[in-house]
């Protein structure tokens, strides 16, 4: 089996190396944050994880994330549940009126769920407890070991070099593989980038009572100018996040806790979301990056003995709650790619991982974008009060099935496998009778068919 190096003890870096230490590869995690994990019941608030812009803000893990970690790395899960990890159904959370009557098959919604310290905790505690996994943090990458264009190891600050058979970018958002491979030598990936335009501004709650809020709509929210997300969490905690353009200057009052409790009370279905401790401050994250990687270009690879899982691939808006699940189905064509090629294969490993990525995990990327792209495009136009124009049948395809879905639960059951990760929207045009149902039930529905506030009414809120 392979020596293998994994950059980054993040939520992908952590999988990555207990999915591939099972299969017998020997694996060394780099972290370069150099604070051990605490305590879990401790890491909400003593852990610091500056290499992680995320690490504070609003997550939810998506269903195709928690049936991808049951099949398998089960124990996580368990472990994440004993220490007070959320075991919820996403389609329970949604009105009775909405779903309907529970059916056969409805568990395949159940994720688990926790706030992003916990949960890495969780996970970093798991891999430092497999055979085979050693981590080491507190070390920082700085370039690439190489002999030509293949990859042998990499090179720490202090002159420390680490060699393998195989190096795994999973350094998230944040990775420096392009210019590493560039400043040895080696072609750049295409890449593709560009700000993704949104900007969020979240904040953490604990219950009063133990209870937490209940479910009146669907996590994500659609809302003029701004959308909004509920999410359950771990221990009696959740989060509400808003979301708006970064180009709506109107909406930079958010950032004051005042003006952001007034506004989430315009809110009819996520107001109550409020009724909670809420932590100092609101929590901001702006200039987001999507950024896509190609790293066989023309038919060849950029460089061999290295490829890239996760956000250090690819990444875009983090609203959708898909990253993690990506993130995890990355991991998974890596250990399958790594079960049928040797890491000795280098162009044969390179161009299989290549091609499996292009075939699974390409798609979702590309959906994901997609709906960015829209999605901005129309907050902009409600900051210029016009409607938005965007001819695209997709698109309309899209609103109809989320307006549908409100009042019937067959077409509930398919919005919400499209939000968990668990169908694509092929799969739902696939079926027989299903689009013309949804158009004939939410294709005359107005764009933003939830009770809320209007521009207007959100601005003054706000005290603009």
């Amino acid at each position: 089996m392979s020596r293998i190096l994994v950059l980054g003890a993040g939520l992908c870096g952590l999988s990555t190396a207990m999915l591939l230490a099972r299969d017998g590869h020997d694996v060394t995690v780099l972290e370069r944050d150099p604070a051990e994990p605490p305590p879990v019941a401790d890491a909400w608030e003593e852990w610091q994880r500056p290499g992680v812009n995320q690490f504070r803000l609003p997550h939810l893990m998506a269903a195709r994330w928690r049936v991808e970690m049951a099949r398998e790395l089960p124990g996580v899960l368990d472990d994440l549940v004993s220490v007070g990890g959320l075991r919820a159904n996403l389609l329970a959370l949604l009105p009775a009126a909405q779903r309907g009557d529970w059916r056969a098959g409805d568990e395949i919604f159940e994720t688990v769920t926790a706030r992003r310290p916990v949960l890495e905790a969780v996970l970093a505690k798991a891999a430092a407890g497999t055979a085979g996994v050693t981590i080491r943090r507190g070390i920082t990458v700085s370039g690439l070991l190489t002999e030509g264009t293949r990859v042998t190891g990499v090179l720490a600050e202090g002159g420390h070099t680490l060699r393998a058979d195989l190096v795994v970018d999973c350094g998230g958002r944040r990775s420096a593989l392009a210019s590493w491979l560039v400043a040895a030598g080696a072609r750049r990936p295409v890449e593709e980038r560009a700000d993704c335009g949104f900007v969020y501004y979240g904040r953490h709650f604990r219950s009063r009572t133990g209870v937490l809020p209940e479910g009146r709509a669907n996590v994500l929210q659609r809302h003029e100018s701004a959308s909004i997300l509920t999410l359950p969490g771990d221990n009696g905690t959740w989060s509400v996040a808003l979301i708006t353009s970064g180009r709506d200057r109107a909406m930079r009052g958010l950032r004051d806790p005042a003006r952001w409790d007034a506004a989430v009370a315009t809110y009819p279905l996520a107001a109550h979301w409020c009724d909670g401790d809420p932590a100092p401050g609101v929590d901001v994250m702006a200039g987001i990056e999507d950024r896509h990687r190609t790293f066989v270009v023309d038919g060849d690879p950029v460089a061999t003995g290295v490829v890239a899982v996760g956000d250090a691939w690819a990444c875009t808006n983090p609203s959708l709650g898909r990253g993690a699940a990506i993130g995890l189905l990355h991991a998974i064509g890596l250990r399958d790619v790594l079960r049928d090629t040797d890491a000795g294969e280098h162009d044969k490993l390179v161009h299989g991982f290549h091609d499996w990525t292009m075939a699974n995990v390409e798609p979702l990327y590309r959906g994901t974008l997609w709906f960015d792209a829209h999605r901005l495009a129309e907050l902009d136009a409600d900051a210029e009060g016009v409607p938005y124009q965007h001819g695209d049948p997709r698109w309309a395809f899209a609103l109809a099935t989320f307006a549908a879905s409100l009042g019937d639960p067959e077409i509930a059951r398919a919005y919400q496998s499209l939000t968990s990760l668990l169908a694509t929207p092929d799969d739902l045009r696939a079926r027989p009778g299903l689009p013309e149902k949804i158009m004939r039930l939410g294709g005359g529905a107005p764009n933003y068919p939830l009770p809320g506030p209007s521009r207007r009414e959100l601005l003054v809120a706000i005290g603009d």
